[in-house]
């Protein structure tokens, strides 16, 4: 008596094509969100810096102010006089040069000359809000 071979099926192992190009699908777009998240905090930290930077400098140009009845007439004064250790590097243009100082209006009646009213970054460009860096 003969016996029929039975033949086994056995398992396919691996991935097919299909498979592996679905995962490096959802990868590739699972990494792409994560690199524009990191590129939006980035952003996000930098005009958080420059929004504590100009405070600081604002609020040291009062203190100024306040103390001698005039502003200062730079903002090397700032720091030459105790109001600042040092003039902060702008986050965007990574210069301490980059500031842009703003002078109060001549008044006639005061002889004194004008100084430093306020200070704007010098960077260039929009924040993620749509407003320009230079009019912070």
């Amino acid at each position: 008596m003969v016996t029929p071979r039975t033949s086994r099926v056995l398992p396919e192992l691996g991935w097919t094509l299909v498979e592996l190009l679905v995962v490096l699908s959802l990868v590739t777009v699972l990494a792409s969100m994560a690199m524009v998240g990191y590129g939006t905090a980035v952003t996000r930290s930098r005009e958080a810096v420059l929004k504590e930077d100009l405070f600081r400098m604002r609020d040291a140009i009062d203190q100024y102010f306040a103390d001698r009845n005039e502003y200062p007439q730079g903002l090397q004064s700032l720091v030459t006089d105790g109001y600042l250790r040092t003039i902060p590097e702008d986050p965007f243009t990574g210069s301490t040069s980059s500031w842009q100082p703003i002078l109060a209006e001549y008044d006639p009646s005061n002889p004194v000359l004008p100084g430093v009213f306020d200070v704007r970054s010098g960077a260039q460009g929009l924040a993620i809000d749509g407003s320009s860096y230079a009019e912070w």
